[in-house]
């Protein structure tokens, strides 16, 4: 029985994504058992304190953006940064090639018991 909170397990899966990889909020909506919940996914992020091992900035909108929103200003040129210093590489209009950074995860339901701290 899967005992684990559902922002526990949006965290377990985002900890999947390797870096120089992004994976859009529905993507691990569905990876964590929670499909059609893409905006929990960014509720739990926004909830994430600021010093995190949850690789947080690898999460991005099903268009290949950045959303807007996080907890303080400047937040999206921060995602950004960490973002490109993984390697991914955004186009003139701030898009990211999801054919080319997408994370290609195979669901893994062990995630599920990974150790899910914030």
């Amino acid at each position: 029985m899967n005992t684990l909170s559902k922002h526990q397990r949006i965290y377990a899966t985002v900890r999947q994504i390797p870096p120089g990889c992004v994976a859009t909020y529905g993507d691990i909506a569905a990876l964590a058992g929670l499909p059609g919940h893409a905006r929990l996914v960014g509720y739990a992020l926004h909830a994430l304190p600021e010093f995190t091992d949850v690789p947080w900035q690898r999460v991005i909108n099903a268009k290949g953006t950045i959303s807007l929103g996080r907890a303080y200003p400047g937040g999206e040129l921060h995602q950004r940064h960490l973002l490109e210093a993984e390697g991914v590489e955004f186009d003139a209009n701030g898009k990211v090639d999801l054919k080319r950074f997408r994370w290609q995860a195979v669901f893994n339901p062990t995630w599920a018991s990974a150790t899910a701290r914030p």
